[in-house]
């Protein structure tokens, strides 16, 4: 069984930092990519970064320059630093990793529960 769970999200004031983690667990033979979603009310689950397992990221324009995705590959964890958060960032933010469990054959697809983030004042 491989679960992932998230964990620091939380109310903060515009321009304020949150950090999310992210810590896979379970029968795990490798970990491909990881990456950050997420949801605002109303409106579709969009994607906000991805990682590598060789550490190349991606993110949307829409956070470029204010939000980190790192990794520790030894501890099969994602982050997500977040500065200068916006009204418009609150949403629940969900982790996702391509994962091969030991003794399977394939790379599944596995999405944390999500934490919310609240960005108001």
């Amino acid at each position: 069984q491989v679960q992932l769970v998230e964990s620091g999200g939380g109310l903060v004031q515009p321009g304020g930092s949150l950090r999310l983690s992210c810590a896979a667990s379970g029968s795990i033979f490798s970990i491909n990519a990881m990456a950050w979603y997420r949801q605002s009310p109303g409106k579709q689950r969009e994607l906000v970064a991805t990682i590598t397992s060789g550490g190349s990221t991606n993110y949307a324009d829409f956070v470029k320059g204010r939000f980190t995705i790192s990794r520790n590959n030894a501890e099969n964890t994602v982050y997500l630093q977040m500065n200068s958060l916006k009204p418009e960032d609150t949403a629940v933010f969900y982790c996702n990793a391509a994962i091969r469990p030991r003794y399977v054959s394939a790379i599944l697809d596995f999405w944390g529960q999500g934490t919310q983030v609240t960005v108001s004042s």
